[in-house]
C-alpha cells in the first residue's frame, strides 16, 4: 500500500500544479503544461521499455549488465538485479553440482547412460562410451538401439523385464564381455548401467576349464584302477604274470595322481597372495649339482646332460621353489628328447641379469604352441605327455615361482631341432659369490 501511495504522489503533484496554473493563467495553458508532461511520461517510460527489450534479447543475463534507469525504473532495475544475482547464484551452484555428478560418474568403474521415454540418449559418461561405442557430441538424443544393434540388447529393451542384467559380447571391442543392466527412474526415464566383467568371465572359464582338465586327468587313472580292481576281485584263478601286471600298472596310475595333486597343491600354494615368499640366499651351483643327479636318475643313461657353469652368483630366492621351477624345465627335456639327445643345464650372468637356460636336442615345438605353453593342462602332444608322466602343470608352476622371483621365461624353439627355455632374473637378485653379509 506504501509503494502504490509513494508512486502516486508525482501524479497527484503534477495534478496540483495543474490545477493552480489553470487559476492563474487559464484553462488553456494548463491542458498545454499536462500534455507535456504526460508525453514525457509516455517517452520516458518507452525508452526504458526499449532498454528493457534490448536486455531480455541478451544471451548472456549477468548482473553487471543490468541497464541504469531513472524514476521508478531506477527501482524496477535494482528488483530486476537482484533477481538476475540470485538466479546466477543458484544456476552457479546448480552447475557445480552437475560437475561434480559428472565427475563422478566419470570416476566410476561402470558405465551410465541416461534414457528418456523413448530410448533416447539423454547423456552418458566416458565408460559407457567406451563400453558401447557411443560419442555422446554425435549421439545424444539418437535411439540407443540405434548404437547397439545386438538383437539379444534389443530385445532386452522391448521386454521391460529389467531385473535381471543381460551379459553382452561386444562386438565392436574385441573380447569385451559387459553386463547391461536398465533401472527405471522418474518420469518414464531410465539409466542404463554397463560393467566390463570380462575378467570375471574369463575367470568363470578358468574355472570351468581347471575342474574338466582335473576331471580328465583323474579319469584316466581311476579307470585302470577300478578295472584292475574288479578284474582282481572277481576272478580268484588269475595267473602270477598278470597279477604283477595288474599291480605294476595300479602302482603306475596311483603315482600318477599323486603327482597331480602335489602339482595342484604346489599351484594353489603359489598362487595364495598371502603365502609370502621366504627369500634367502640361494647357492645356485650346489642346486643345479644336485638337480643334475636327479636328471640323470630320471634319463637313466638315455641322454647326455652337461651341467655349464659360468658364474658362481647366488640367488636371493626361495630354493625350494627355485628347485621345482629347475627341475620341471629340465624334467620337461628330458622328456621331449629322443635317445642319445644332448641336454645342457647353463648358469650365467648375462648384461647383468642372471641367466638359467636349459638347451635341448629333442622334438621341438610349432611357434603356434609357445604362447600357450605355460597354461595350465597345455598339451602339445597329449599322448606322449601322458606317456612320459607329465602332468601338464610343470610349465605353469614355473611361470607363478618366476613372477614371485621377478624373473621372466623365454621360450625358442626349432622343430625337429631342439628347444632353449631361458629364466633371466634381474640384477637386484643376484649376490656375488664372495659376499658374506646377507642373511639367510
Amino acid at each position: 500500500m506504501s509503494d502504490i501511495w509513494q508512486r502516486s504522489t508525482n501524479i497527484i503533484l503534477i495534478v496540483c500544479i495543474t490545477a493552480i496554473i489553470w487559476m492563474i493563467f487559464g484553462a488553456v495553458k494548463a491542458l498545454v503544461f499536462s500534455s507535456l508532461i504526460l508525453l514525457w511520461m509516455v517517452f520516458h517510460h518507452i525508452r526504458h521499455l526499449v532498454i528493457l527489450e534490448r536486455w531480455l534479447q541478451l544471451s548472456d543475463h549477468t548482473p553487471g549488465s543490468i541497464p541504469a534507469g531513472s524514476g521508478a525504473w531506477d527501482d524496477v532495475f535494482a528488483h530486476l538485479a537482484r533477481y538476475v544475482r540470485r538466479h546466477s547464484q543458484s544456476r552457479e551452484l546448480l552447475s557445480l553440482a552437475l560437475k561434480r555428478m559428472q565427475n563422478v560418474t566419470s570416476a566410476m568403474p561402470d558405465g551410465i547412460v541416461i534414457l528418456d521415454e523413448n530410448d533416447r540418449i539423454e547423456w552418458c559418461n566416458p565408460i559407457a562410451e567406451q563400453h558401447l561405442g557411443i560419442d555422446l557430441s554425435l549421439d545424444a538424443g539418437q535411439q540407443i538401439t540405434y548404437l547397439v544393434r545386438q538383437i539379444p540388447f534389443v530385445e532386452y529393451l522391448a521386454a521391460r523385464q529389467f531385473s535381471n542384467p543381460l551379459i553382452l559380447k561386444q562386438t565392436r571391442m574385441q573380447n569385451l564381455i559387459i553386463s547391461l543392466q536398465l533401472v527405471p527412474y522418474g518420469f518414464n526415464q531410465k539409466l542404463l548401467i554397463s560393467r566390463d566383467i570380462t575378467r570375471f568371465e574369463k575367470i568363470e572359464t578358468m574355472r570351468r576349464d581347471f575342474i574338466a582338465n582335473v576331471s580328465h586327468e583323474l579319469r584316466t587313472p581311476l579307470t585302470v584302477i577300478s578295472g584292475f580292481l574288479e578284474t582282481l576281485s572277481s576272478n580268484e584263478h588269475l595267473n602270477p604274470e598278470f597279477h604283477q601286471r595288474a599291480l605294476a600298472l595300479m602302482t603306475e596310475q596311483t603315482e600318477r595322481m599323486q603327482h597331480l595333486i602335489e602339482d595342484l597343491l604346489i599351484l594353489s600354494r603359489l598362487e595364495n597372495e598371502q603365502n609370502k615368499i621366504k627369500e634367502k640366499t640361494v647357492n645356485v651351483v650346489r642346486l643345479l649339482q644336485g638337480i643334475l643327479l636327479d636328471a640323470e636318475s630320471i634319463s637313466a643313461g638315455c641322454h647326455h646332460i652337461k651341467l655349464n657353469i659360468a658364474s658362481e652368483d647366488q640367488l636371493l630366492g626361495s630354493e625350494e621353489e627355485l628347485r621345482s621351477a629347475f627341475s620341471n624345465l629340465i624334467s620337461n627335456a628330458i622328456r621331449y628328447t629322443p635317445s642319445n639327445g644332448e641336454i645342457s643345464i647353463n648358469w650365467e650372468k648375462h648384461n647383468g641379469q642372471g641367466l638359467f637356460f636349459v638347451q635341448d636336442s629333442g622334438i621341438g615345438i610349432e611357434p603356434e604352441h609357445i604362447p600357450r605353453l605355460t597354461e595350465r593342462f597345455y598339451r602339445v602332444d597329449n599322448s606322449r605327455s601322458r606317456e612320459t608322466g607329465g602332468t601338464g602343470l610343470g610349465l605353469a608352476i614355473v611361470k607363478h615361482v618366476l613372477s614371485r622371483h621377478d624373473a621372466h621365461l623365454e621360450i625358442t624353439s626349432q622343430v625337429g631341432k631342439g628347444s632353449r627355455f631361458a629364466v633371466l632374473f634381474p640384477a637386484g637378485r643376484l649376490i656375488a659369490a664372495n659376499r658374506t653379509d646377507i642373511e639367510s
